[in-house]
Order: structure tokens, then sequence, then C-alpha cells
């Protein structure tokens, strides 16, 4: 029998948390297939979720209305890689981020290049509420949406403060949303449109 004393001297293992070179350094050996969607979320490899069809459409569109809102300012990326910190490396769907794209070519984009993230979210909603938007205030990213597809709504972050966000605003079916930095809006009817 396990008395009281001897299990607070039990611990439990811990975790062993990848850099993002070592991360690459699995894909660049194999490990990681091609095929395999995943992402680095501090130090560990989350597999991500396959793409439904509402939100391969909704990424779609919100790509489509920024990139001719922007096309002058900002660069549009999709489900691409940003380098968050040296054990973080997430893909978010939508990223606008500074021009030249070239300035790219041998990094990925930091928070310091970035103008929007947005999550498109419906099974991943919990995680990209609580996962990844703690990890993108902690990062500094100026501004986040979460479009979230089930209620057909904009959740929009501003202000971070180290692990969360100062301005909470949801923008429904009829409303303009603006990117704070560059004056540009959006109408949430455009993007579901499904």
């Amino acid at each position: 029998m396990v008395t009281t004393t001897k299990l607070a001297a039990i611990s439990t293992p811990a975790k062993y948390r990848l850099s993002v070179e070592q991360y690459y350094k699995m894909a660049e050996a194999g490990i990681l297939g091609i095929e395999q969607r995943t992402e680095l979320i501090e130090g560990e490899i989350i597999e991500m979720s396959a793409i439904g069809t509402k939100h391969a459409i909704c990424v779609s569109n919100l790509a489509e209305l920024l990139t001719v809102q922007t096309i002058q300012i900002a660069h549009v990326r999709q489900q691409n890689p940003i380098h968050l910190s040296d054990r973080s490396e997430p893909q978010p769907d939508i990223v606008l981020v500074k021009r030249p794209s070239s300035r790219y070519a041998d990094c990925h984009p930091q928070p310091e290049d970035i103008f929007l993230l947005i999550e498109v979210s419906d099974s991943t909603l919990k995680y990209d509420r609580e996962v990844k938007l703690p990890l993108y205030a902690k990062a500094g990213i100026a501004e986040v949406w979460i479009v979230n597809i089930d209620e057909q709504v904009f959740e929009v972050y501003r202000s971070p403060n180290q692990d969360r966000y100062e301005q909470v605003k949801i923008y429904g079916k009829g409303e303009l949303v603006q990117i704070k930095n560059l004056g540009v809006s959006i109408l949430v009817n455009e993007v579901f449109q499904i």
C-alpha cells in the first residue's frame, strides 16, 4: 500500500519540448510526412484537423476579399506558418503581413510583420480560443479574428496584454469589421456566403 507521503514523492514525467529547428529536422528526415498537417505549439507537435467544406470556403472568401482590399499594403498568406518563438510555429488560416512578400523567402513572418491574424473555427473553436489565442497575445500580435462558422460571427481581439487580449468585440451579419491598422473593412455577410 502506498501512503500519502510516498504519493507526494511520485512525480509526473516531464514532457520533452521540441525546438523549431528540431521540428524541421524531423520533417527533413521523413518522420513527419508531407501529407501530415501539423504545427508546433509550445514545443509540442499538434496534428491539425481536416479542412471541411464550410471552413475551406470561408478561408477562400476571406483571402479573396482581403487581397482585393489590401493588395497595395499587405500580403495575404493562407494556412502557412508564422514564427512566434523557438518553440512555436503555428499555421493560422489567414495572416496579413507587411510587403514585400520576398522578405519571407528565408524566414516565416514574425509578430512584428503581422497586421492581422485570422483563425476560421468550427470544430477547433475551443482550441483556437483556449490554446492559440493566448499564444498569439503572448507573442504580441496586435489583432486576431476568430471567424466562428457555427454562430456566423467574427470575434475580434485587440490590445494584447501578456496571454490575453484587453479588447474583445463580436460582429454579426450586416456589420462591418475594420482592420485597425489598415483602415480596411470587411462585411461579415460576405465571408459566410455558404
